[in-house]
């Protein structure tokens, strides 16, 4: 059975490099993704997956398990976009004609706006509740329910188009 990721990262916090070797690889991609879909680009992501870890790796002892690992790690790296000179990085004009959904999508997503953005990310790539969501954004969840259902009417807009 595996092991919980809380589990994982007080093992990490007593010493155990191999639990977060294990944690580094259950959220890396999901956590690239979320940071690369909002920097709007894979050197800007890279740097600030590192600065997530590290994060991670150091405050690993101040961890509250009754937090869910997932929601705390995607707090981290929303601050530390948010921290970065890409706050907000501009948009990209979609491709006239994607070549597949996926990139239609990653273009639709890039030109939302930065709120609804960073809703629609943290709950697809992070997949976190709304709850969780709206701590880490810092507003309510009514808030982050409006901004998240804003968001997935725009891409419908921007996909059908």
């Amino acid at each position: 059975m595996d092991e919980n990721d809380g589990a994982l990262l007080a093992r990490h916090a007593q010493g155990d490099a191999e639990a977060f070797e294990l944690l580094y690889r259950r959220h890396e991609m999901r956590t690239w993704r979320y940071l690369e879909r909002n920097a709007g680009d894979r050197a800007t992501a890279d740097e600030l997956l590192q600065e997530v870890w590290l994060a991670v790796s150091k405050d690993a002892p101040r961890f509250d398990p009754k937090m869910r690992f997932s929601a705390w790690l995607f707090a981290i790296a929303y601050k530390r976009l948010t921290e970065s000179t890409v706050t907000s990085a501009e948009p990209s004009a979609a491709p006239a004609a994607p070549r597949d959904q996926a990139t239609a999508l990653t273009g639709a997503v890039q030109q939302l706006p930065r709120e609804l953005r960073d809703a629609f990310l943290l709950q697809m790539e992070g997949e976190l509740t709304i709850a969780e969501i709206a701590a880490i954004i810092n507003s309510s969840p009514e808030t982050t329910k409006t901004r998240l259902h804003l968001a997935r009417v725009k891409l419908r807009e921007q996909l059908s188009e």
